[in-house]
């Protein structure tokens, strides 16, 4: 891993105070911004190997630490920080990552991408409706609405691509396509992809799931989207 955790400030409606995130910036030294959100395992390594992978696409990469230190071994773990995750909090928390990327004069030009996967790709969804100021393009993968995670849609402005297992048991094709279906109803670009593949087909680290042929692919469509967006 390239990159080094970094502290920034966010505001939690009350006072000012520290979040951190695991920061990786392209070779050139300057790109456009880009949030990479956590699966519900937390800031594992497998997201820190991602952030640089971005970086190396030409992007300042920036992973929140959404779990504040905590990660999870286990799905019950998982759960259990997941059920735990305070989303004044972690609203903040992507606020505050956006307007810092914003914030560095290696980003240029001052454009902020979210992408994230499974609970991340519906955070990145999220980002983008309570912060539409400062988040230019969403990629979801195989994120899907959860109470727990509130998405208004009507605050969308930003382009989204979505990718999506086939054979995902958790979220249904019919799901997803009405999901995406709304994203479109708002007028933005949306982009939808499906993949003869299952859940986390993308997380190399999973070998019982990860599907290379499709998580090429998704790479591919997905620095395209990118780039057309964000530079």
């Amino acid at each position: 891993m390239t990159g080094t955790m970094v502290a920034f400030r966010v505001s939690d409606g009350t006072d000012d105070v520290n979040a951190t995130g695991y920061l990786s910036l392209p070779p050139s030294g300057r790109g456009p911004g880009l949030l990479v959100l956590q699966e519900w395992w937390g800031l594992v390594d497998h997201i820190k190997v991602l952030a640089d992978r971005f970086a190396a696409a030409g992007f300042v990469a920036l992973a929140p630490d959404l779990y504040r230190g905590e990660q999870a071994a286990t799905p019950d773990d998982a759960q259990r920080l997941l059920m735990a995750l305070d989303m004044p909090q972690t609203a903040s928390a992507l606020r505050g990552g956006a307007a810092y990327l914003r914030g560095l004069d290696t980003v240029s030009p001052k454009k902020v991408g979210a992408i994230g996967f499974c609970l991340g790709g519906q955070l990145a969804l999220y980002s983008a409706t309570a912060h539409p100021d400062v988040i230019d393009a969403v990629v979801d993968f195989y994120g899907i609405f959860n109470p727990k995670v509130p998405v208004d849609l009507s605050a969308l402005r930003a382009p989204v691509q979505a990718h999506f297992g086939d054979h995902d048991h958790s979220i249904p094709r019919a799901r997803a396509d009405a999901l995406m279906a709304e994203v479109a109803a708002t007028g933005v670009r949306a982009e939808t992809y499906f993949y003869d593949a299952g859940h986390a087909f993308f997380n190399d680290t999973r070998a019982a799931v990860y599907n290379p042929d499709a998580a090429v692919l998704a790479w591919e469509r997905t620095l395209e989207f990118l780039r057309q967006t964000l530079v």
